[in-house]
Order: structure tokens, then sequence, then C-alpha cells
């Protein structure tokens, strides 16, 4: 994870603690073409492991902490990710592995990020 990818870990770290409560414990984030991609550990918060714990609790869990989290970015535009990448956000993928507690966000942007902030070798 270079420089800039480890900026944007923060920043959406931050972001999802603004609006959610709770951040994810740790964040690596890959850059790929015009994508973030963003792999998450520890996203759950005790309420939501106690509810994932009844018999229909992971997919409530699931589907709720989904669409939650796309919600509020469109709700909240994520201004300081644009700012950060120089590029227009355009799209987000979300799903998380309850058991597990790894999630993973795409970010889609309207240019290629990855050859903008690759390392130079």
């Amino acid at each position: 994870m270079n420089k800039m990818e480890a900026e944007f870990s923060n920043l959406v770290k931050a972001f999802r603690k603004r609006h959610m409560g709770k951040g994810p414990a740790k964040i690596t984030t890959t850059f790929c073409k015009c994508w973030a991609i963003c792999e998450m550990e520890g996203n759950l918060s005790p309420v939501e492991k106690f509810i994932a714990s009844a018999s229909d609790g992971k997919q409530m869990v699931r589907a709720a902490r989904t669409e939650m989290v796309k919600m509020m970015y469109r709700q909240h535009h994520p201004v300081e990710m644009e700012e950060l990448l120089g590029a227009k956000f355009v799209d987000l993928f979300v799903d998380i592995d309850i058991d597990k507690d790894l999630g993973m966000s795409i970010f889609v942007f309207d240019r290629d990020i990855e050859m903008k902030f690759k390392p130079i070798e």
C-alpha cells in the first residue's frame, strides 16, 4: 500500500466513524484502474454481533449494513476523497462477510487513479 492508498484508507475510516459512529479497525486500500478497493476488518459493533447471533440475524445485519453504507455516501458526498485523488466519485459497491467481520468497498472514480498514483520504480 503506497502513501496515497494509506491516506485514502484513513479518509474512509474517518468518514465511516463520523457518519456511522464506528469505523473499521483496519483498512487496506489498493488502487486498480479507476477503482479504490478497500478491504476492511473489524467493522461490526457489539450490537450488530449480538443481532447476527440470532437465527435470521446475519442476513439482516448484512442487508442493513450494505444498504446503510451506500446510502451514507449518497447523502454525504465524499468530497475529501475527491480532493485527495483529483477525481470525481461515481459509484460504490459494498459487501460484508458477517462471520469473518470482513468488508469490501469498491469506490469507482471517473479517471484512472492507479496510473496517477503508481509509485515510481
